[in-house]
């Protein structure tokens, strides 16, 4: 099979991606050959188009870290996977010998790689990854294309386990994008529905469909002091909102990635013992499972993710609105063996 081409999108920098054969990966030992059936993009791939590299290698890259595929070869010393198996991948590749690893944290590894990020990634017919970094999914009922969303579900899974949320706890999530509609979602299912706060009305609306307890304008919130607040925006405005918001022992989770410096009132935070805490990317061992377990929870994710675009149309149809501000559905799903644009109903 590896002589054989497959149709890729490589990156070559700042706006320049083209759609070209590539011959398809050799499967390695420890590692699954998928046929990719869908891929998710994000506002990192949209970044990176719009004016990188910043994590992509630069010139002749394949992206894609959010996929999931059929398996058509198995590897060397692999076990518990045959081929047809539907899997989605976690994408991170950690050593699982350092100290991070050792302690669990394997999103911290030494060494970490990220499928489509750093190593090969999955806009592409097919793609070759460790089967450690891969569960079938097939059995849970997931489809095909709503299994591509199961490594943002995990970032979401790991921001909550960050938050250390308890059921019944009153949560705040700033941001009702990607992230932010699993997010309520994953709160929603652990017992802990939060408010949402958001500038758009139709994303407040996808996050009363997944649980939300409450949604608000920013300019109408009012809170008397949540046990734990989610900033997921990404921009100073939403971190001023989430550290003002926050009362004695708040937990302020920093989950969106901010673009610059910010000041913040030190002495607030010690005398109203407010913690500040991060999160990136998931632990695979910690968080997959639970994120695969959420998407099945849900019959369709069609609302969320409502067409696969072909890869002729990653840039058209999906980036370029993306770096825009024009793009109206929350997560764009590619299928690389798509012809023209299908819904996901």
């Amino acid at each position: 099979m590896a002589a054989e081409p497959m149709r890729a999108a490589v990156y070559h920098g700042a706006g320049d991606i083209r759609i070209t054969d590539l011959p398809i990966p050799e499967t390695g030992p420890n590692e699954l050959l998928l046929k990719v059936s869908a891929v998710g993009i994000c506002g990192t791939d949209a970044h990176e188009f719009d004016s990188g590299p910043h994590m992509f290698p630069a010139g002749g890259f394949v992206p894609g870290h959010e996929f999931a595929g059929h398996v058509v070869a198995v590897g060397e010393d692999v076990s518990g996977f045959t081929e047809g198996d539907l899997v989605t991948s976690g994408a991170g590749v950690s050593c699982g010998e350092c100290t991070p690893c050792r302690r669990g944290a394997s999103n911290h590894c030494l060494t970490y790689l990220t499928h489509g990020l750093q190593l090969p990634g999955a806009l592409a017919q097919y793609v070759a990854v460790p089967a450690s970094i891969c569960l079938e999914v097939g059995s849970l009922g997931i489809t095909p294309d709503f299994a591509a969303l199961a490594q943002p579900m995990s970032i979401a899974v790991h921001a909550m386990r960050r938050g250390r949320v308890r059921s019944g706890e009153d949560v705040v999530v700033i941001g009702a994008g990607g992230i932010g509609v699993f997010l309520t979602h994953a709160l929603a299912q652990s017992g802990a529905p939060p408010v949402v706060v958001d500038l758009d009305a139709s994303r407040l609306e996808m996050a009363r469909r997944l649980g939300a307890k409450a949604t608000s304008l920013p300019g109408s919130f009012e809170t008397t002091g949540p046990a734990v607040v989610y900033e997921v925006t990404g921009t100073s405005a939403g971190l001023d909102m989430a550290v003002s918001m926050a009362g004695d022992g708040t937990r302020v989770v920093v989950v969106g990635l901010q673009d610059s410096l910010m000041s913040m009132d030190m002495r607030r935070i010690s005398l109203r013992e407010i913690e500040l805490i991060g999160t990136n990317s998931h632990e695979f061992a910690a968080d997959f499972a639970e994120a695969t377990r959420l998407l099945s929870t849900r019959a369709s994710w069609s609302d969320v993710a409502p067409v696969a675009v072909p890869l002729d149309g990653l840039v058209g149809e999906g980036l370029r609105p993306m770096v825009d501000g024009r793009v109206s559905r929350i997560k764009t799903l590619i299928d690389p063996w798509g012809e023209e644009t299908r819904s996901t109903v």
